[in-house]
């Protein structure tokens, strides 16, 4: 990375979840589809998003957004999610933080009273559809990527909590999602820092047992995260996606709530026009619609549309001194806790 001029930020949350939108000045990344400078930003040079999600300039629960011109013709912008671990290809609560700051930004026209915005991710097209009202984006409707399950009830062996089951399942990126009884754990504000040191050594473990392979997109075979989930009565579902390096989604996690209504349908739970409503720990909420049906390779799979908004709340501007030992960032574990011996 080599840029001399100042870097500008849109600071960007939604429904609480950090998802600044860096809207100028960052290098050219190489590569001839979103996916293939994802994987540069990830196997080559780090350093862009080293210096925007980590200390002095960021916190660990700092993402960043990437603004790229798209690499397809149907698409209006392309984004990658940075966080402090990695880059990612797709996120719900980021893609609404996206949206919301091309259409307040004027990067994108405004139409009231709904903006179509088309993205290019290394995930696939996403659809967006912006509520507008006397220029502010009042909620966005994500049409995601097809969601599947890959395993319902695949069992992981734990040292803590002996077996477990958990469904595996792709909305954007894979996940595991695991009923939060099965550790003995609530999804509330004061068992957050539990939760998600369970979730960091539920993610270890799965590693080692547990493999996926998206059948379209060679670079997909991981699961990125642990979702813990417990269902309401009324069928809506409390949600705490756990992430590296040990901390929990302040939002109700629009990828998770897209795998989270693939699983529902596998178990004929709901069916094409159902809505279910997703609560975040912090009391957020997404509503997760199933727009349709379809398949991924052998994988029946489900279309969702996430809706939820995000504000706008303020703008920065970051600059590299040449001279700056820490371009690239540090972690301690005082906030990124025992995965900081990973890095």
């Amino acid at each position: 990375m080599n840029f001399t001029d100042s870097l500008d930020i849109l600071l960007v949350h939604c429904q609480g979840e950090s998802g600044n939108v860096l809207i100028g000045g960052a290098p050219e990344i190489p590569g001839a589809t979103m996916l293939e400078k994802m994987n540069h930003l990830n196997e080559v040079d780090p350093s862009l998003r080293l210096f925007l999600t980590r200390e002095p300039r960021a916190q660990v629960v700092h993402t960043t957004n990437l603004l790229v011109p798209p690499t397809r013709p149907d698409a209006d912008a392309g984004f990658i999610v940075l966080q402090p671990d990695r880059a990612h290809p797709m996120s719900g609560s980021n893609c609404i933080c996206v949206v919301t700051a091309l259409l307040e930004s004027g990067r994108v026209p405004m139409v009231e009273p709904e903006t179509v915005v088309r993205l290019d991710t290394a995930a696939g097209l996403i659809v967006a559809r912006a509520r507008c009202e006397n220029g502010r984006c009042l909620s966005v409707s994500l049409d995601n990527v097809p969601a599947f399950v890959a395993r319902l009830d695949a069992l992981v062996q734990t040292p803590d909590w002996g077996s477990i089951r958990a469904d595996i399942a792709f909305g954007g990126v894979f996940y595991a999602q695991i009923d939060v009884d099965q550790i003995g754990l609530g999804i509330v504000p004061q068992q957050a820092r539990a939760l998600a040191e369970a979730g960091m050594r539920i993610k270890a473990l799965l590693a080692e047992q547990i493999a996926v392979q998206h059948p379209q997109i060679a670079s997909l075979n991981d699961i990125a995260y642990v979702m813990f989930r417990d269902y309401r009565p009324d069928g809506s579902v409390n949600t705490c996606t756990t992430l590296k390096p040990g901390r929990v989604d302040r939002s109700p996690c629009g990828t998770g709530s897209s795998a989270n209504l693939a699983v529902l349908h596998a178990r004929g739970q709901v069916r094409t026009g159902d809505k279910r409503l997703s609560h975040s720990i912090i009391g957020g909420t997404f509503t997760a619609e199933m727009l349709g049906e379809t398949t991924v390779g052998d994988h029946p799979a489900v279309l969702p549309r996430i809706t939820g908004q995000g504000y706008v709340f303020g703008r920065q501007h970051l600059r590299l001194d040449p001279g700056d030992p820490f371009a690239q960032g540090f972690a301690m574990s005082d906030t990124w806790g025992p995965q900081v011996d990973q890095l």
